[in-house]
């Protein structure tokens, strides 16, 4: 049966030897923290409340300095600087993750989650703590799961409402082979390219569409020149608000559990802001004139990637039981 517990992981980690035993005194301790996005996003909004929280419950013993915009260099080096402990936290998408972490690859696959109400109840409990044992075995401790939406299918041509649809569609998509077998799958044409020449391409037909979440869909204007909007829902990637576990192992135990729960506190706080800026920006694409078409039976596309996840599953034997316990879950 997998099953995992973060204080039962930290524990093992400590005894390990790899970090020194927590407990010793932390007094006027200051925590650097990543981010990439701009200060009124989402996540930044939400890592501020986290700093502040740490700051206040402490008595000004922790605080934490977020530096947005990506200033302290790029998602793959920041994962890398977390788990040195040069950084000691983050947010992170868990897609780029996956590299170092391959416990974090499972949510990447298509349509694994049905919801995001499903991905928080996951993330929040059996899943969430599954992915983080591998997380922490990498020198990384989850503090939040934070909602990055759903992307969903947008085109020029049709509406999607069966992989039917996706047939001979050029459709971009993230340069991965699990997104590249998944327009595959439905018989479309994936095409990698930067997210930065979408735009263009759509608009002079190199590609039918692309896929994303509503923000990204409204606020680079590709609701201009794709204005079907199908609410596939198939990548549903959680983001995680993480900290460095050699900067976690040098706290107190109450100072560890005042980060965990300010870290759980943001995460709320972060999924409702996200959801008022993706109503806000399904407004925008309404009015812009995108015709937006919801799915009701997501089954026949769940079917459709059987091929990605035998795949993915042969070459990851040993993430069968993860993958088994997001599918089966009631």
């Amino acid at each position: 049966m997998l099953h995992f517990n973060i204080r039962t992981a930290l524990t093992s980690a400590a005894l390990g030897g790899a970090i020194a035993v927590a407990g010793t005194a932390a007094t006027a301790v200051e925590l650097r923290g990543w981010n990439i996005h701009v200060e009124d996003y989402p996540v930044s909004i939400a890592m501020e409340s986290f700093a502040a929280e740490v700051a206040e419950r402490t008595n000004g013993e922790i605080t934490a300095k977020t530096f947005h915009n990506g200033v302290l260099g790029s998602q793959p080096d920041a994962i890398e600087q977390i788990r040195l402990g040069v950084i000691d936290f983050g947010e992170f998408s868990l897609g780029p993750m996956g590299q170092s972490i391959p416990e974090t690859n499972v949510v990447s696959l298509p349509f694994i989650f049905p919801s995001i109400p499903d991905m928080y109840e996951m993330m929040d409990g059996e899943v969430g703590e599954a992915i983080g044992e591998g997380m922490i075995a990498k020198g990384i401790v989850p503090l939040g799961w934070y909602d990055a939406g759903a992307r969903s299918f947008y085109n020029s041509v049709r509406p999607i409402n069966t992989p039917a649809d996706v047939e001979g569609l050029k459709v971009r998509v993230m340069s991965n082979d699990l997104f590249v077998g998944m327009v595959e799958a439905m018989d479309g044409n994936a095409t990698p390219m930067a997210f930065g020449e979408v735009y263009q391409s759509i608009k002079t037909g190199v590609v039918d569409g692309a896929e994303n979440n509503p923000p990204s869909y409204e606020s680079t204007n590709h609701y201009e020149v794709a204005q079907f909007y199908s609410l596939t829902e198939h990548l549903i990637i959680p983001e995680c608000l993480c900290m460095s576990l050699k900067s976690y192992e040098k706290l107190t135990p109450e100072q560890q559990e005042i980060v965990k729960e300010a870290g759980h506190t943001s995460a709320l706080l972060q999924r409702e802001l996200w959801q008022e800026r993706e109503a806000a920006s399904m407004e925008t694409i309404a009015a812009g004139g995108t015709t937006v078409n919801t799915i009701e039976d997501k089954a026949p596309f769940q079917e459709a990637m059987g091929p990605v996840y035998d795949k993915f599953l042969a070459d990851n034997p040993d993430l069968t039981d993860l993958v088994n316990l997001i599918r089966n879950a009631e």
